[in-house]
């Protein structure tokens, strides 16, 4: 567009030294951690016999997205940490903008569709192998991602339309849609309000299908043993704390209008770089099988 500004400056999570230099060591463990844990997720579900089931399909292809996610913001924040020039290119930015939400995105959707895979596999096993043959895993996959792209692209596309005539300082580790808002020389209400809307929607409705899905299973556990119960749980427990890891932020950012509050880029911390993080640390504390499988991977 016809944008003066040619470069953003990220003004990051603080401006102290002292604390920066901290979370420069902090953020750079949190990184190798998650990329790490999720690539050992990604190949131990790919080279183990054992874990061909739909639940560890949806796993690693989160796991991929986990990496993908975390390295579209965590390496520059990491960066900026080591610098006093915090700048970024108005294309990295709106780049930066298309991944973050591609990633974030895909990633509800995944979620959602782990959701409807624990559900035909406690509530109908009887038809579990045709609900969820390889085929219909690999569209749900696509699907995730398709979904991804065509949020992630409405949101960049309407944020590129934007004028940007300075200034130029964005109070926030990462290029996003609201603090881009901020800064447009542009009556940009209307516009908030179809951003809003747009992630809004997606985040509220993957949610709610997510907590009728959870309310079902539990009601269909009321005949079963204990024994029952406790396996369901278990199978169950991992997916709903990832859920609440990543859902509660991302409702408080994206589900109201852009403000000025200081909170939302700590806030945002929690479902960029936490969340994927102790992705992979839920689910393989929590799983048998998977624990199993690193453990036949490692003295391979």
């Amino acid at each position: 567009n016809g944008s003066s500004v040619k470069e953003f400056v990220l003004l990051g999570l603080s401006m102290n030294q002292g604390v920066q230099k901290i979370c420069f060591v902090l953020f750079l463990f949190f990184y190798v951690i998650t990329v790490a844990g999720n690539l050992l997720i990604v190949i131990t579900v790919i080279s183990s016999q054992g874990l061909n089931s739909p639940m560890y399909f949806f796993l690693s292809c989160l796991s991929f997205v986990d990496i993908c996610y975390s390295s579209v913001t965590a390496p520059k924040l990491i960066a900026d940490f080591l610098v006093q020039n915090k700048t970024i290119s108005f294309v990295g930015c709106i780049a930066q903008l298309f991944g973050v939400h591609l990633f974030a995105c895909t990633e509800i959707f995944l979620l959602t569709a782990m959701a409807y895979d624990r559900y035909a596999a406690i509530c109908r096993p009887l038809h579990y192998p045709t609900l969820m043959s390889r085929q219909t895993c690999g569209r749900m996959v696509m699907g995730s991602w398709l979904g991804g792209f065509v949020h992630s692209l409405s949101q960049t596309l309407l944020t590129t339309q934007l004028p940007f005539c300075g200034p130029n300082k964005i109070d926030h580790y990462f290029c996003d849609v609201h603090p881009l808002l901020q800064l447009a020389c542009a009556d940009t209400y209307a516009l908030g309000i179809v951003v809003v809307a747009n992630s809004g929607m997606i985040t509220l409705s993957c949610f709610f299908i997510l907590v009728v899905s959870y309310v079902v299973i539990l009601g269909s556990l009321k005949s079963q043993p204990s024994k029952g119960w406790h396996k369901a749980l278990s199978t169950c427990g991992s997916h709903i704390t990832v859920v609440i890891l990543f859902f509660g932020p991302c409702t408080f950012i994206y589900i109201r209008p852009a403000s000025s509050l200081a909170e939302d880029k700590s806030v945002a911390v929690f479902y960029t770089i936490i969340a994927p993080m102790l992705n992979p640390l839920i689910y393989t504390l929590r799983n048998e099988e998977v624990k199993s499988a690193v453990r036949r991977l490692w003295s391979r």
